[in-house]
């Protein structure tokens, strides 16, 4: 009896070890990537793509009902034909938009009429050209402009997700971090394509580099000239595809969702109200501060992800950008707000002319510049800290609490196979 319960209790003890070991070895595991935290800042600046979200459990039934009306011998073809384009684009988010486009594309390029007299001019290029010159107005047309290149982005983004960038994470052997990684990589495509755009629209006009003065001398600017215009209601487009996503709630909210509410509705603020009160050269350079420090910000995170050496070069050279860009020259446009936005052009109010720089102007621009830099001083705070880390080489604390990571985890494995009904079937399904 003694030889047996010794041999129970060592055996028990042997397990025992057997299990603290695996915990360990899988506690160690999981936290292998506590050498970073560069990419645990979330900012508002951010929105997930439809191609990276959560695979529901409520998602996943629906498309199982799809399937077995399908596969009914008795469902019409007609009903058919409409579920398996649902199931389709269920699968691949950029389908339906992709119709859309072709749809009016080609309802455009070939009626032969690519002036503003036809009327799917206003929702594929820019309306109010005044006649002879390379100026444009402003109208309501600009509003089906705005919403066309909204569905334009939406397509835009799932494509790049859905085809060309599922494939990175796994060849740079991250595919734990896969959601994040094509997200990202997404935000270095597209702010690799506006940054060179803004800043060569900014260099052939009265602003380079920075300037602040022009920003009131030649006020009201009623016009823009084409490139302007198209980088303006473009960036407006990119914006407000982003906030309906968000408003939406298609995705679990982040730590800092009330931080990306409260950003995106100044963004949006600053946009119209520059736009339609003919603010618009004080947009411009708002717009590249953003666009060039957000270039670095998602590279800063991808070359983490993958564990790259050049993490800690590349996330400086995003602080620098940061503090230059969103400190330095917002604050001085500020600052312009407060010493030449009377002193430099006109200032009275005047509704005939559109001339609304004035007395009840001044605080509201002041107030919007201001409240996107309470923001972006908050954002700068958790910076530090992950630069702090890195500087001195300390154990890193992720600035997100464990159990966003480990959500993380689990949404980003349920994302990479969102398209694999049999393996989502064997996995808890995330709660909405």
């Amino acid at each position: 009896m003694i030889s047996q319960d010794a041999e129970v209790k060592g055996s028990g003890a042997k397990m025992g070890n057997i299990s603290s070991n695996g915990l360990l070895s899988r506690s160690k595991q999981y936290r292998s990537r506590r050498t970073s935290s560069v990419g645990k800042i979330d900012m508002g600046d951010t929105i997930s793509g439809l191609a990276t979200m959560n695979t529901t459990r409520q998602s996943k039934a629906d498309s199982k009902r799809r399937l077995d009306r399908l596969s009914d011998s008795e469902t019409h073809l007609l009903q058919k034909t409409w579920l398996s384009f649902y199931e389709i684009n269920y699968r691949h988010a950029w389908i339906a938009p992709l119709v859309i486009l072709i749809i009016v594309y080609s309802a455009y390029f070939t009626s032969g009429n690519m002036t503003e007299t036809n009327p799917i001019h206003m929702f594929v290029d820019a309306s109010y050209q005044i006649p002879g010159t390379d100026e444009y107005g402003k109208g309501i047309k600009d509003l089906c402009f705005v919403f066309y290149y909204m569905i334009f982005f939406t397509f835009f983004r799932e494509f790049l997700l859905d085809i060309v960038i599922r494939p990175l994470p796994r060849l740079f052997g991250a595919t734990e971090k896969s959601k994040r990684i094509m997200e990202q990589t997404f935000y270095v495509i597209y702010y690799s394509l506006s940054s060179p755009f803004g800043l060569y629209i900014m260099y052939h006009s009265d602003l380079w580099f920075f300037k602040t003065k022009p920003m009131y001398q030649t006020y009201p600017d009623l016009t823009n000239p084409y490139l302007f215009k198209i980088f303006y209601l473009g960036q407006a487009a990119f914006w407000a595809q982003q906030a309906c996503v968000l408003v939406l709630q298609l995705e679990k909210p982040r730590k800092d969702y009330k931080e990306m509410i409260y950003h995106h509705i100044v963004t949006l603020l600053l946009v119209w109200s520059s736009y339609v009160f003919h603010f618009t050269k004080m947009g411009l350079p708002i717009y590249i501060t953003m666009d060039i420090s957000d270039l670095l910000f998602a590279l800063s995170k991808d070359v983490n992800y993958i564990e790259s050496v050049l993490t800690p070069y590349v996330f400086t050279m995003f602080v620098c950008s940061w503090v230059y860009l969103r400190h330095y020259i917002n604050i001085k446009i500020l600052w312009s707000v407060l010493t030449e936005f009377k002193s430099v052009g006109e200032y009275r109010l005047n509704f005939a002319l559109q001339q609304y720089k004035c007395w009840i102007s001044l605080p509201i621009v002041f107030t919007l510049i201001g409240a996107l830099q309470l923001v972006q001083i908050y954002w700068f705070v958790l910076i530090l800290k992950v630069l702090y880390r890195i500087l001195t080489m300390s154990n890193y604390v992720d600035i997100r609490s464990d159990a966003d990571e480990d959500n993380d985890t689990e949404s980003e494995n349920i994302s990479d196979s969102s398209f694999n009904d049999e393996e989502n079937e064997n996995r808890e399904p995330n709660k909405t």
